[in-house]
């Protein structure tokens, strides 16, 4: 039986892309180059998070391999982040001594904790909520968050002394600054590696590029003999392997660091599921955010029990596992296990690899992570959309990174809310060119108006936020035309009224039959008609019709005959019907009369 079968055999495994000999030797590549690239960055993040080095390469291995099995997206990598680490170390320096017995308790029962929040949210299905995570505002996110990258890792290609600290304007100064004092053999080592993997995607694509880039650049930097001339290395990583330790369950330690907790359990999963989106807007395909959210929780409930700290989704790991050529989330897995077996059986190794080496690829995989053929379009197509992207890249240079996606979601829903609060009405006649008389907008067109009836269709839902604006226009059309007391108002693009829209048509149709006049709607939908009858609305309405013949039909009946019979417009089918009996009532009574 093939791999394939037994895929198909197992939940689990049953949506992941077909695993075979292609997709397995793809994933153990992208796996052994993302194991070779989380070394550094994992004791880095711990360093950060006020950890011991190892609980940084633990927290890189139990979420990772929990987070792909039971999330959704096929390359989301999870593990020690920037964002995480620092909120991790705010948070608890105020608790316990930074690197003491309690500080690492108190950060892995935050792990506990957050994972245990994460799993609640997308057990209740609340995954829905990254839909308001627009393409928009991932191209935006993708974009700002590549040049970070590339700005975190000046001092590591220039071997300069660039601080992680600071605004991203203040790194880039700092690097401009110390441009005099720049290591060439650092550089040399970096552009090496760059340059070979560029090579070797263009003209052996198959092949595992980064990882022979990364070899190569420790060949050069052992050929130009670069640790005694400055260039940075790894050195030495601890080698055991995450313990079994159960977290300090106690009802006061969970009380303290509820806040926390439920701040970094949002943070993680916007952090986790805006990545795995945004790297599946290339890959083609499609999140689910609840299996997403169950995935992240489950990756940090379980590794709580490893001596890890809160993990999210690695913007870094998951761009270096994607242009690895990563085909399924074996490749995680693989890069879990191969770190294990680094940190068992080649840590010196290891400890060789050249620091501008790894900056070179995380600058080149920054790179290809911005879609500027995305970009283009959406700046040469909308100037909303473009506002969306613009906002969210220049919060993703200036602000943390869950606060450029809080802006740019926040300045969709306002620009959504913006259309939509100001629908558009469109006046309506019958054309009487069309045997049918159908209606037609009378801006397409130059159509005469009945003078007694005024017929519009509104395009966009009766909700609160739309109902001053329509009102405006509705006394405005009132004002313009006071002899068209009766309105017919075409509901076909009305898809959702609340209570403030049934308000809105009860007062209308008041206004117009204070006036003799009436208010009538066509085509409404049924959802939408239950709301008017529970409010009451619907029994002010003049009358709701299922087709416009039939509503033009009956309204003719109650407009003012003698207004008809001096109008010359003849718009309605009715209208000319009315005229021949006229004129055929006064052929028969003439002759009598003589």
């Amino acid at each position: 039986m093939s791999v394939y079968s037994w895929q198909r055999r197992i939940p689990l495994l049953s949506d992941w892309p077909p695993l075979n000999r292609v997709t397995l030797r793809a994933d153990l590549w992208a796996g052994l180059t993302g194991a070779v690239i989380v070394l550094p960055q994992g004791v880095a993040f711990a360093m950060l998070a006020g950890l011991p080095p190892a609980v940084g390469l633990y927290t890189a291995i139990v979420p990772a391999i929990v987070a792909a099995l039971f999330g959704s997206s096929w390359h989301l990598i999870s593990g020690p982040t920037t964002a995480i680490s620092i909120v991790v170390f705010s948070s608890i320096a105020a608790l316990a001594p930074v690197g003491s017995d309690r500080f690492i308790e108190l950060a892995i029962s935050t792990a506990l904790l957050t994972g245990a929040i994460q799993l609640i949210l997308g057990i209740a299905r609340l995954g829905a909520l990254v839909k308001f995570v627009s393409h928009t505002v991932m191209a935006g996110f993708t974009a700002g968050a590549a040049i970070l990258i590339v700005t975190s890792q000046l001092q590591h290609a220039f071997d300069l002394p660039v601080p992680a600290a600071g605004s991203f304007a203040y790194k880039w100064l700092a690097w401009y600054r110390g441009l005099n004092e720049t290591n060439f053999y650092a550089v040399s080592v970096a552009l090496v590696t760059m340059m070979i993997a560029l090579a070797v995607r263009r003209w052996r694509p198959r092949l595992p590029g980064m990882l022979i880039a990364m070899v190569a650049g420790t060949l050069v930097s052992l050929a130009l003999n670069g640790p005694a001339h400055g260039v940075p290395l790894v050195g030495a990583i601890p080698s055991h392997l995450p313990p079994f330790s159960p977290p300090d369950v106690n009802l006061a330690t969970f009380r303290q660091l509820a806040p926390s907790a439920l701040a970094i359990a949002l943070l993680g999963l916007v952090e986790a599921t805006s990545i795995a989106r945004a790297i599946a807007a290339r890959s083609g395909q499609l999140i689910d955010g609840n299996r997403e959210f169950i995935g992240q929780g489950l990756s940090n409930l379980v590794g709580s029990f490893f001596s890890c700290y809160p993990a999210s989704g690695s913007f870094t790991r998951t761009g270096v596992n994607y242009a690895a050529g990563a085909r399924t989330p074996v490749a995680a897995v693989t890069s879990a296990v191969i770190l294990i077996l680094f940190l068992v059986f080649a840590t010196p190794l290891a400890a060789w690899l050249p620091i501008p080496a790894l900056a070179g690829i995380l600058m080149l995989v920054a790179w290809n992570l911005i879609d500027f053929r995305h970009i283009y379009r959406i700046l040469r197509t909308s100037k909303t959309e473009t506002a969306v992207l613009l906002t969210t890249f220049f919060s993703t240079l200036l602000l943390d990174l869950e606060l450029a996606i809080y802006a740019g979601v926040l300045l969709s829903l306002v620009l959504y809310l913006n259309r939509t609060s100001r629908p558009n009405i469109v006046t309506l006649a019958p054309d009487s060119d069309d045997e049918r008389r159908r209606l037609v907008n009378i801006e397409r067109k130059p159509l005469s108006e009945c003078p007694q009836l005024k017929i519009i269709r509104i395009d966009g839902s009766l909700f609160f936020g739309a109902t001053d604006y329509l009102d405006t226009k509705l006394r405005a059309l009132a004002a313009q035309s006071p002899e068209q007391k009766h309105l017919l108002l075409v509901c076909s693009g009305i898809n959702f009224v609340d209570m403030s829209g049934c308000d809105l048509l009860a007062r209308e149709a008041d206004r117009r039959r204070a006036k003799g006049g009436s208010l009538s709607l066509v085509g409404l939908k049924m959802l939408a008609r239950a709301t008017l009858e529970r409010s009451g609305a619907l029994k002010r309405l003049h009358r709701i019709y299922i087709s416009k013949h039939e509503a033009i039909s009956e309204i003719y009946k109650i407009l003012d005959p003698e207004i008809c019979a001096r109008c010359t417009r003849r718009v309605f089918k009715e209208c000319a019907e009315c005229a021949q009996r006229s004129m055929a009532s006064e052929a028969v009574t003439r002759p009598k009369s003589a």
